[in-house]
Parts: structure tokens; C-alpha cells; sequence
């Protein structure tokens, strides 16, 4: 068996390990049986990864003793819903399983959030362990305890923090990824290096290649990751300070992706997160806080990689400037009124600027809204 990088995740008696390595699907059963002791779980997935790897986590599980129920949804962003959640939850219950078995979330970052959601709220709280098969939820959404679903009014306002008991990152899934959906993954990457590891993001600029080549630096930059995100959660897990350096790029972000519906088609999740990395950027710029330099090396970066770095590289129509400020005002980062942007000082010099003026920000999407 290949060896296996360990990073804790450390809350007191709720604290769980990321396993990251290769081979980890066909361990997923001696591991969960080993740390939970479940005889019993769900495995939410979509339909996509299921036709490739829900087989052998069957098989893992059974040969370690434990009883599956997969549970399926429909690949994408739409099924992060009250309906899908509903569908869920009610495949959960129909299956008998008890509150001291296991929902599974077997996906990337939708059926993270989706499943864990449901685990919180299914018998009043299940247990729960998450198993990521994309970039984006290994080093992301898998970690840190935060599920929910979507709504007309925008991204991630329905839902809960909820801990896993374990994380199983398997290298090896990735190969799988579409291009399109690796390069998303690591605009959240990328993320970590421009909120404080300077140093990180110099070493991704040399080593990007070794990363999409499935190399050592791939299994390495997953684990400085996890570890720059177990370390935030470690000190603010329900986001009332520093936790929310972890949103940037994210304001702009989700304002994209409820501009254009969730339509995948258009616009993933990394790829709203790689544009508003860059927005927020230049928003720094303009409001003399960080030197045009430093912009433009996020930007070259991003756009060498493939990753969209502008509004205009959106397809399709959007709605005009003053829509997107609506849905920015509408985003979680809202306190009271006034606009909490996540900003920067320089490459991993981020810093959580509260009182933002909406004028300003509205004047600077008006700036970069494609005519």
C-alpha cells in the first residue's frame, strides 16, 4: 500500500485526519470501519462519479464488514437545492439507517455540501465522512465543516457547519477530472498562496505543470492545502474572524455564479473563485492598497494556467453592474448592512476590510462589466 499524508484537523473532541494519498477508495472501508465503527451507510454521489468509482467503494466497504446504500443525483450545481435535499434526506430515512451510521459524500464540492447538510439535519445529525473526487473539494469544501444548498436569492445561504469524522482525499480519482474541472480545483489552490503563503504561490508559479502532470507536486500541494485550511478552522471554525481570509475571491465569485444561474455550462464554481481572486485584486488597486505589479502576476498566473480571469471571459449575457451589486449585498459576508470584502496588501497579504463603500465597488464592476 502506498504511504499516506496525514493532516489534522484539530477541534477538541470533534477533531478529525485528512488521509491523502493514492489507492484511498479501495481503504475507504478498513478506514471508516476502523475510526467509526459504522455497520451501516449512504453514499451520496451524482451520477458521473458514480459510473467510474462507485463500485469499488461498494466493494471496499463490504469487504470491511459494512452495508451500503447509494444514494444518486444529478451531476451539477442545480442539484444543490431544496429538492435534491429533499430527495436525499428521504433516501437517508427509507434506508433505516440510525443516527450512529454514516452518510458518505462521495463527489466533489456539490455533494459535499449537499450531503453533509443532509447528514446534519437527517435524525438531527448523523454521522458523517466525506470522500472528495474533485481538485476543488479536496483541497476545499471537504474541509472545514461547512454544508448547505443554494437558493434564488444566492450561493450557500441555506445551511450549517457541520464537522466530518474523517476525509479521504484519493489522488488517484483525479485523473479522471476533465482539464476544465482540474484548472477549477486549483484556482482554490492557488488561493491559499495569495492569502498568506506567499512562498506557496511562488512555488506553484515554477511547479504548476508537476501539479496538472499528476507528479509528486500534486500529492504535496494538496497537503499544504489542507494544512493552511485545517490550521484557519483550527482557530475560527464558524467563521466570526479570520476563517473569512478563506472567502477570497469568493464575493465576486458568487455574484458570478448567480448571475449566470449555476449554469456549469459557463461558469464552475474555481472559475467564478479565479475571476474573483483577480477582481478583488485590482479592486485592491483602486482603492491604493496593493501595487498594479502584484495584480497583473495573480492575472498572468491564472491565464497561464487556463483559468478565466475577467467578467468578459464569461459566455453568454449578465446582468448589468447594479444586478451584481444586488447579489453581493445579498452574500453572506453582508453584516448589518455593510460590505465585508476579503482584500490584499500584495501576493499573501490578504486582509478582511470591513465598511467597504458599496459606491466604490459598484463604480469598479461598472469599470469591468464587458460593454
Amino acid at each position: 500500500m502506498s504511504a499516506l499524508t496525514t493532516v489534522p484537523v484539530k477541534l477538541g473532541d470533534r477533531s478529525y485526519d485528512i488521509l491523502i494519498g493514492a489507492g484511498l477508495i479501495e481503504r475507504a472501508g478498513q478506514e471508516i470501519a476502523g475510526r467509526t465503527g459504522a455497520g451501516r451507510v449512504a453514499i451520496v454521489t451524482d451520477e458521473n462519479v458514480a459510473a467510474l468509482h462507485l463500485q469499488r467503494l461498494v466493494d471496499s466497504l463490504k469487504a470491511a464488514g459494512i452495508e451500503s446504500t447509494p444514494v444518486l443525483v444529478a451531476p451539477g450545481e442545480k442539484s444543490k437545492g431544496f429538492a435534491t435535499l429533499e430527495t436525499v434526506t428521504n433516501a437517508i430515512l427509507a434506508a433505516r439507517l440510525e443516527r450512529g451510521d454514516i452518510v458518505i459524500a462521495f463527489g466533489g464540492g456539490v455533494i459535499g455540501d449537499l450531503a453533509g447538510f443532509a447528514a446534519s439535519i437527517a435524525r438531527r445529525g448523523m454521522g458523517f465522512v466525506q470522500i472528495p473526487t474533485s481538485l476543488l473539494a479536496q483541497v476545499d469544501s471537504s474541509v472545514g465543516g461547512k454544508t448547505g444548498i443554494n437558493t434564488a436569492h444566492g450561493k450557500n445561504l441555506v445551511g450549517a457547519f457541520y464537522q466530518p469524522q474523517l476525509v479521504l482525499a484519493d489522488t488517484d480519482v483525479l485523473d479522471t477530472l476533465s482539464p476544465r474541472e482540474f484548472r477549477a480545483g486549483y484556482a482554490e489552490v492557488a488561493k491559499y498562496g495569495l492569502i498568506d503563503r506567499p512562498d506557496f504561490f511562488a512555488w506553484l508559479e515554477t511547479n504548476w505543470q508537476g501539479i496538472f502532470g499528476g507528479g509528486p507536486e500534486r500529492t504535496h500541494a494538496i497537503a499544504v492545502s489542507c494544512q493552511s485550511k485545517a490550521d484557519v478552522v483550527a482557530r475560527d471554525e464558524r467563521e466570526t474572524g479570520d476563517r473569512a481570509l478563506l472567502n477570497l475571491g469568493h464575493t465576486f465569485g458568487h455574484a458570478l455564479e448567480t448571475a449566470t444561474q449555476y449554469d456549469s455550462a459557463r461558469l464552475v464554481h474555481g472559475e467564478g473563485v479565479a475571476i474573483g481572486m483577480v477582481l478583488a485584486h485590482q479592486f485592491s488597486v483602486k482603492m491604493n492598497l496593493a501595487s498594479a505589479d502584484d495584480a497583473r502576476r495573480v492575472e498572468a498566473h491564472l491565464r497561464q494556467v487556463g483559468l478565466p480571469v475577467s467578467i468578459d471571459d464569461i459566455p453568454g449575457a449578465l446582468p448589468p453592474a447594479e444586478r451584481l451589486m444586488e447579489y453581493i449585498a445579498q452574500d453572506k459576508k453582508v453584516t448589518r448592512g455593510t460590505l465585508t470584502f476579503i482584500l490584499t496588501r500584495g501576493i499573501g497579504q490578504s486582509f478582511i476590510a470591513r465598511d467597504v463603500p458599496p459606491s466604490a465597488v459598484l463604480s469598479f464592476l461598472q469599470e469591468k462589466h464587458p460593454k
